[in-house]
């Protein structure tokens, strides 16, 4: 096992892997920027080191200073959590070069998926289904316009790297597509340094629903069952849930056995999330793989009683699995809300002092979060205060403990999206499980 271990993040990840590492009995050290200085992951990990102004690009974007943190500090392995450096194939190619375990799969198949042009490639040829669609770009405007016709109406351009909607352009008519290739390619380059783009047939209203795996290095690949992603705004995930509403005992066997042989196809190595679209017809196409832990991990956790925090590090050690597919065992459903710091009317971020903070407790709710009384959101990052996620033995049951929890839910000095969240969850189409990615627009 490791004998030292950084945390590559910040907030309620970095906290997150901190209790891992606690349970496994690794020292942590903590990064963190000026502006966080006070915060719980710098508390409670064994030792911290300062890396920067709170610009990101300054700080948790900076890898040299990173690295010296972790030579100066003397770690064996690295955890970056999600966001920032976690799929950075040149970062996890440095902490290699320093020797320096990098936990997570390697640069080469980090490389692979995080180009979604190749992943696509790759995929197909691993028997995953895919969305009509292109690959990069090169062409003449004509030309483009031809693969644009041969793609079909109403399509979307993508960027090849990045993710969390950015690089991404909705285009419902042809005498639209030149404007949107040119806004996506200039979001694309300002957000990844890569101007790449792709085309792709637009889906109304699919379901977002996501497969968990985990692979250690001997071969060995098993999925955790499927998330259902489909609340979202602007392509930013609001509400997850395992199972899905839509998923039946054969389809997952049909889509886990496919997942499972495309990791292994790839050799893939530690924890992935292989993601699907569903038409309304029910088929299902591959659109990317995320090379990194989720945000939604926890309702993964609660269904299968599996730390797959934890299972990360044991695999980056070298570890092997230990269990089997036929080891899996789905008890009850879990959801789980994304708690920001923002106008639930207007979305605008509302960053600010929390005057009070009363997390909720009670059977079957788990929260994760950094936030405590007199924590200070800052501008500087992503508006997330607190994972708010409800188990029970099924999914009314689940809904009526989140739905307590929420009400229950105590955070003052700032605006948040507890009223969104509870506004949608009472909805009755999310009720009876019938919604798909536009849901919002419902309400």
């Amino acid at each position: 096992m490791f004998q030292k271990l950084l945390v590559a993040n910040r907030g309620e990840i970095a906290l997150r892997i901190i209790c891992a590492c606690k349970e496994l009995q690794i020292p942590t050290v903590a990064v963190y920027s000026d502006a966080d200085r006070d915060s719980l992951h710098v508390r409670f990990s064994d030792e911290a080191v300062c890396i920067g102004p709170a610009r990101s690009q300054e700080s948790y974007l900076n890898i040299p200073s990173i690295i010296s943190a972790a030579e100066i500090t003397n770690v064996d392995s690295i955890h970056p959590g999600y966001g920032y450096l976690a799929e950075n194939a040149y970062f996890a190619e440095v902490c290699d070069s320093c020797g320096i375990k990098f936990i997570g799969p390697s640069a080469p198949t980090i490389e692979l998926m995080g180009d979604k042009a190749r992943a696509r490639e790759s995929m197909n040829q691993a028997g995953l289904p895919l969305i009509p669609g292109s690959g990069v770009l090169k062409e003449t405007d004509e030309q483009i316009e031809e693969i644009a016709r041969k793609v079909g109406y109403p399509l979307i351009v993508k960027a090849v790297a990045g993710g969390g909607g950015r690089g991404m352009r909705v285009v419902n008519r042809p005498d639209q597509l030149h404007e949107a290739l040119a806004m996506a390619q200039a979001e694309a380059n300002s957000a990844f340094g890569i101007p790449d783009v792709y085309l792709e047939r637009f889906l109304d209203n699919p379901r977002h629903v996501e497969f968990q795996i985990l692979a250690d290095e001997f071969g060995n690949v098993v999925h955790l069952g499927e998330r259902e992603c489909s609340i979202q705004r602007r392509h930013q995930k609001l509400i997850e849930e395992s199972p899905s509403p839509i998923m039946t005992d054969e389809l997952r066997r049909e889509i886990g056995d496919k997942v499972v042989q495309a990791s292994q196809a790839i050799n893939y190595q530690n924890a992935g999330t292989i993601e699907f679209l569903f038409d309304q017809k029910g088929h299902y196409y591959f659109i990317e793989m995320n090379t990194r832990i989720q945000v939604e991990h926890p309702v993964t956790e609660m269904v299968t009683g599996l730390d797959i925090v934890k299972k990360q590090i044991r695999i980056a050690a070298g570890e092997q699995l230990g269990f089997s597919q036929e080891d899996i065992q789905f008890r009850g459903h879990s959801i789980e809300c994304r708690l920001n710091a923002e106008c639930p009317e207007t979305f605008l971020p509302s960053p600010g002092k929390i005057t009070a903070y009363h997390p909720p407790g009670g059977t079957g709710i788990r929260t994760d979060s950094a936030a405590y009384n007199d924590y200070v959101v800052s501008p500087h990052y992503d508006s997330l205060i607190a994972k708010l996620i409800a188990h029970g033995r099924n999914r009314q049951e689940a809904l009526a403990r989140l739905d307590r929890a929420l009400d229950m839910f105590i955070i003052e000095g700032i605006q948040t999206s507890i009223p969104l969240h509870q506004k949608i969850i009472s909805h009755p189409d999310f009720v009876e499980g019938r919604f798909g990615t536009s849901f919002l627009n419902q309400l």
